[in-house]
């Protein structure tokens, strides 16, 4: 019985099966909480294309700022896609099955958008640094093609710490059926389902999240720590406020990114004896809410957006 047991783990470990869960104990619901979903994925895919679009169309938003906005629109879209297939899927037509190579593929998608997202808000960061810092050289350093350039940088970072973290996963051995905690492929919820030696893949995702959000991170605070500095040698409150008031949506879309983030990683690493609920709820709201509020922010605190966005809805 144990020879064949193992046999059986062999063939099977080549192309295991992997089941989306959407939300644990709800399956007869999944019509109902498909609707609240559809219309969360409704308003991040509009709100993104609508700020895209009018980041290309209208020549007054040809600025660094709103280039990087662009960016982070199209990130936003890509993060938003990636796992709206699946999770649509999973409380539609209850489409639950999922290889492992699809599940790569999502990963990479995935996860590859987030660290994008996580470099263009570092990316944003150093733009309101040098905005209120050097303002008179604003126009000579934040050039087209530095931004070109940063964009570039952020792909490359991505695909090169990416593909071998997920390739690794295919050495791996799985059971011929492994529950997922969520309704898409999450790195960390895939890794801890292995039956083999998954060091080299711990390692290596530490090392990835290090040279990613550990310095990012830092990177934010440093930019907002000399931002602070600079506002507070302004003599005029007046002049302080505004200052400092065009930094709000960029520190809205930093916390509605990073706290969901570090809330879910917490919750991976130190609650597992939360509810699976739990793990699939903060697991949703990480990947949909900042995608969903970033339109909403940059549509509220910045005058030039809001007045392209009205001036598009009344055209039409």
């Amino acid at each position: 019985i144990q020879v064949n047991m193992t046999t059986l783990s062999n063939l099977t470990s080549k192309s295991p099966a992997f089941l989306l869960t959407a939300l644990p104990g709800f399956q007869a619901a999944h019509g109902w909480i498909s609707i609240p979903f559809c219309g969360l994925y409704a308003v991040a895919l509009s709100g993104n294309s609508m700020i895209l679009s009018i980041v290309i169309t209208q020549h007054s938003l040809h600025e660094p700022m709103y280039y990087l906005l662009s960016i982070l629109s199209a990130t936003d879209l890509g993060l938003t896609v990636s796992t709206m297939s699946t999770t649509l899927g999973v409380l539609w037509f209850d489409a639950i099955e999922i290889t492992l190579d699809a599940c790569i593929i999502q990963m990479f998608f995935l996860h590859g958008f987030t660290a994008t997202e996580s470099g263009v808000l570092v990316a944003m960061a150093f733009d309101r640094y040098v905005a209120v810092c050097n303002p008179l050289r604003y126009t000579t350093i934040l050039t087209n093609y530095r931004i070109i350039q940063m964009g570039l940088l952020m792909i490359l970072r991505t695909v090169v710490l990416l593909l071998p973290l997920l390739l690794l996963l295919k050495l791996l051995s799985f059971y011929p059926v492994n529950v997922l905690s969520h309704s898409y492929c999450y790195h960390p919820d895939v890794i801890k389902l292995a039956h083999s030696d998954t060091q080299a893949n711990s390692i290596y995702g530490l090392v990835g999240l290090v040279l990613t959000t550990g310095i990012d991170i830092p990177c934010i605070i440093l930019s907002y720590i000399l931002i602070i500095h600079s506002v507070l040698n302004i003599a005029s409150p007046e002049e302080r406020y505004k200052v400092f008031s065009t930094c709000v949506s960029h520190i809205g879309a930093v916390a509605v990114f990073y706290i969901p983030m570090i809330i879910l990683s917490f919750v991976h690493r130190y609650g597992r004896s939360f509810p699976k609920v739990v793990h699939s709820v903060m697991a949703n709201v990480y990947l949909i809410l900042s995608p969903m509020l970033n339109p909403i922010i940059y549509s509220v605190k910045t005058k030039q957006i809001r007045k392209s966005i009205l001036s598009l809805l009344l055209t039409r």
